[in-house]
């Protein structure tokens, strides 16, 4: 069953650090805004994802799933996740948040109601309980604490109870500026990741602060990488 396979991949994993006790379709909801200055064009990197990995592990024996995605659309999540008898929506969040709050300050941008009603009218449009899946990636780290909270909230509130998330972070969060990615399923654990900018991290997150960004959550996974991005798989 759907719960028990959740409970088992949650409670038995060596890798968790914290256990608390408590047909295709795409659609894109950001119109088209300047994109953050372009870098040279890198070789994608091809990374092993223990995390997408348990996550499909949860998924394979389910069709015709509700998954969300929050990166860059691209054709091989969607032909990946609709091949295996799932629908996909696509939805870049960051592209969203630079067309609606700007270039401006983000602690001030971010924190404007006015303008968080202007995004969510365009963004994370779905109604309670759509999905059972939700690729969160690395967005959170280009949020601002004013703007994390109701993100966080209305993903709550879209992804179903018991449904899985998974999210990423860098582990090296030095320097001015970080690679913004995209993110490519390629296979049932492998993820190409193609530097799409580079951007200023707003937001760097440690163990902690992860786990504070779950907290209204059943669990939380960590798992080790041997590069410079953490995974996290949640369950709602």
């Amino acid at each position: 069953m759907w719960k028990d396979r959740l409970r088992a991949l949650f409670s038995k994993s060596p890798d968790a650090d914290r256990q608390p006790s408590a047909p295709s379709s795409v659609s894109s909801a950001a119109p088209a805004v300047p994109a953050p200055a372009r870098v040279a064009s890198h070789a994608p990197a091809l990374r092993h994802s223990p995390a997408l990995e348990q996550l499909l592990h949860v998924l394979r024996d389910h069709q015709n799933l509700q998954i969300l995605d929050l990166g860059e659309v691209n054709q091989d999540n969607v032909a990946f996740l609709t091949s295996l008898g799932h629908r996909l929506y696509s939805e870049d969040l960051i592209r969203c948040v630079d067309s609606v709050f700007g270039d401006g300050d983000p602690a001030v941008t971010h924190a404007s109601p006015a303008r968080q009603r202007d995004f969510f009218e365009q963004a994370l449009c779905f109604p309670a309980g759509h999905f059972d899946a939700a690729l969160l990636w690395d967005n959170f780290e280009y949020l601002s604490k004013p703007l994390t909270e109701p993100v966080m909230h209305r993903l709550l509130n879209i992804v179903r109870p018991g449904g899985v998330m998974l999210a990423c972070f860098h582990a090296d969060t030095r320097g001015a500026q970080t690679p913004f990615y995209s993110y490519r399923i390629q296979g049932p654990g492998e993820i190409q990741v193609h530097t799409r900018a580079h951007r200023q991290l707003i937001q760097p997150f440690n163990n902690r602060t992860i786990e504070q960004l779950f907290q209204p959550c059943a669990s939380i996974k960590f798992f080790l990488t041997r590069d410079s991005l953490r995974e996290v798989l949640v369950r709602r």
